[in-house]
C-alpha cells in the first residue's frame, strides 16, 4: 500500500506523518520537492515517485486569512489551482485524494449547524480559494475525501491556543472575541480520524470511491474564541503555570471591536453526523484535546 503525504511540516502534516505510518506512508513531499505555489510542478513531482500511490494526502494550504486579502494570486495558486492539478493527477493515477478544507466556505449566517450540502458563501479570499479547490476536486472525477475542519491548533507551531497562553504570561488582561462560535479542533484529532477513515477501506479503490465526498471533521461541542481562550488559561492555571492574566481577566468583546482585513464567519458550527455515521466514530468534545495539549505545554 502506498500513501503519499504532501506537506509534512505544518501542524496537521506533522501529525499525519505519525498517523499514516501504519497505512504504508511511502513518501513525504515537503516544499523543496513540491511547491504548491507552482501548479505546473504537481504532475511531474508525483510522476517521479518510486511507487504508484493509492492515496495522496494534501496537508498544504495557504492559511494566512488576512494576508490573502492582498495576495489573492498566491492563495488561489495554493488553495485552488494546485489542488485542481492534484485532483486531475490523482484521477489519472487511479489514486484517492485526501484534502482539507475549512468552515470559511460558509458565510456564518445560518442559525444552526452547517451540513455538508448547505449553500456556501465565503466572506473573503481565503474561503473563496478553498471553496474553489473543493469544487475542482469534485469536477475532476477523482476518488476523494474532503475534510472540512475549523479552529485548528496543535502542540507545535503557531496557533490561537499557544498565542493566548503566551499573551497571558505577559499581560494582565486579554480581550477576545466572544460572538464567533465554533469547535476548536486539534491537528492530532484530524490526523487520527484521517487514518481511521482510510484504514477502514483497506485502501481499496472501489471502497474509496464509494465513500468519496465532503465530510465535516471537527471536535464535538462548541464555544466562542473567548470561551476557548478562557479554557486554555484555566487549564494552564490549574497546572500551576505562572500567568499574569487570570481566567477572570479574559474579557469578552464583539467582532466589531476587533476589526481585521478579512471577515470571519460568526457561526462556524459544523454538523459531524455524517462522518460519525459513515465510519462508526464518536468525536470527542473539544475540551478533551485542548486539555491534553495544555497539559503537555505545562509539562515541557
Amino acid at each position: 500500500m502506498s500513501v503519499v503525504l504532501i506537506g509534512g511540516n505544518g501542524q496537521v502534516g506533522y501529525e499525519l506523518k505519525r498517523a499514516l505510518a501504519p497505512l504504508g506512508l511511502t513518501d513525504v513531499l515537503d516544499r523543496s520537492r513540491l511547491d504548491l505555489n507552482d501548479p505546473d510542478a504537481v504532475r511531474p513531482a508525483l510522476g517521479q515517485l518510486s511507487s504508484r500511490p493509492k492515496v495522496i494526502v494534501n496537508a498544504t494550504a495557504y492559511t494566512a486569512v488576512d494576508k490573502a486579502e492582498d495576495d489573492q494570486a498566491s492563495a488561489d495558486r495554493v488553495n485552488h489551482l494546485s489542488v485542481a492539478a492534484l485532483a486531475e493527477t490523482a484521477r489519472d493515477l487511479g489514486a484517492c485524494l485526501v484534502h482539507y478544507s475549512t468552515d470559511y466556505v460558509f458565510d456564518g449566517s445560518k442559525d444552526g449547524l452547517y451540513e455538508e450540502d448547505d449553500p456556501t458563501g465565503p466572506l473573503g479570499v481565503y474561503g473563496k480559494t478553498k471553496l474553489a479547490g473543493e469544487e475542482a476536486i469534485l469536477r475532476s472525477g477523482a476518488a476523494h475525501l474532503i475534510f472540512r475542519t475549523s479552529w485548528v491548533y496543535a502542540r507545535r507551531g503557531k496557533n490561537f491556543a499557544a498565542t493566548m497562553l503566551r499573551l497571558a504570561a505577559d499581560r494582565d488582561e486579554l480581550s477576545v472575541v466572544a460572538d464567533q462560535v465554533g469547535a476548536p479542533t486539534s491537528a492530532e484529532l484530524i490526523a487520527d480520524v484521517t487514518a481511521i477513515t482510510l484504514g477502514s477501506t483497506g485502501l481499496d479503490q472501489e471502497r474509496l470511491r464509494t465513500i468519496s465526498g465532503i465530510y465535516h471533521l471537527v471536535a464535538a461541542g462548541e464555544t466562542s474564541w473567548h470561551g476557548f481562550a478562557r479554557h486554555v488559561i484555566e487549564r494552564a492555571s490549574a497546572n500551576g503555570r505562572p500567568l499574569k492574566a487570570s481566567p477572570d481577566r479574559i474579557k469578552p468583546i464583539a467582532t466589531a471591536d476587533y476589526p481585521t482585513p478579512a471577515k470571519r464567519p460568526a457561526n462556524s458550527r459544523l454538523n459531524i453526523g455524517k462522518i460519525e455515521r459513515t465510519f462508526g466514530l464518536q468525536m470527542p468534545h473539544w475540551t478533551t484535546h485542548v486539555d491534553r495539549t495544555v497539559d503537555q505545554w505545562c509539562e515541557a
